[in-house]
């Protein structure tokens, strides 16, 4: 089933062939592994999105019909090198974010309380659960329903006063973006729910 498989392909080449399920693939190498005869391609994105590439890895052992369309022989730039510790740092802070979202779902926390908690972290490292119960800086706590009037903590803290902007700043961009999401109602109808409102 496999076809011609060369010893290596240079990166930046264009390569084309047919997969084990008769799907065509034609894109640019970006890797290729001569022992496990692993091709990667970037290819145009199916989405035909020009800013978008899909990337293939392709295993040549399965396909057939491999074509170099178009040979690279100069030699590509090296590679950006990586800075693990940023990359490891990023890892880390996502493992913990999916670690609250776990616990905030554990606790059966309400939808409100979980979008205000992701909130909160954006911007804040040191928040936590309490039960039900938002904790930030260890001293600023956020009672369901996680309205301003349910953050509590010392009178005087500074934490107490930025923790009630935020959950302040959440709260209207929330009615602001239901508000958005809601149809206009017509004068009349405004008119009807003014009037039983008033009972």
């Amino acid at each position: 089933m496999a076809g011609l498989v060369q010893d290596c392909f240079s990166i930046g080449s264009t390569v084309a062939c047919i997969t084990c399920y008769n799907q065509n693939i034609e894109g640019e190498v970006l890797a290729f592994d001569q022992q496990t005869k692993m091709l990667i391609l970037k290819c145009s994105s199916i989405s035909n999105s020009s800013k978008l590439n899909d990337v293939f890895i392709v295993n040549l052992a399965l396909c057939s019909d491999v074509q170099v369309k178009k040979e690279v022989n100069s030699i590509p730039d090296p590679p950006q090198s990586l800075n693990l510790q940023r990359l490891s740092t990023r890892v880390r802070n996502q493992v913990e974010q999916k670690k609250r979202q776990v616990s905030a779902l554990a606790a059966g926390v309400s939808q409100e309380g979980q979008t205000l908690f992701l909130a909160i972290a954006r911007t804040i490292n040191q928040v936590s659960w309490d039960g039900p119960n938002i904790v930030v800086f260890q001293d600023v706590t956020i009672a369901p329903p996680y309205k301003v009037e349910n953050v509590k903590g010392s009178p005087d803290s500074r934490q107490l006063t930025y923790v009630k902007k935020i959950v302040e700043k959440h709260v209207n961009d929330q009615a602001a973006s239901s508000n958005a999401n809601m149809p206009s109602s017509s004068p009349s109808n405004a008119a009807s729910t003014t009037t039983i409102s008033a009972k």
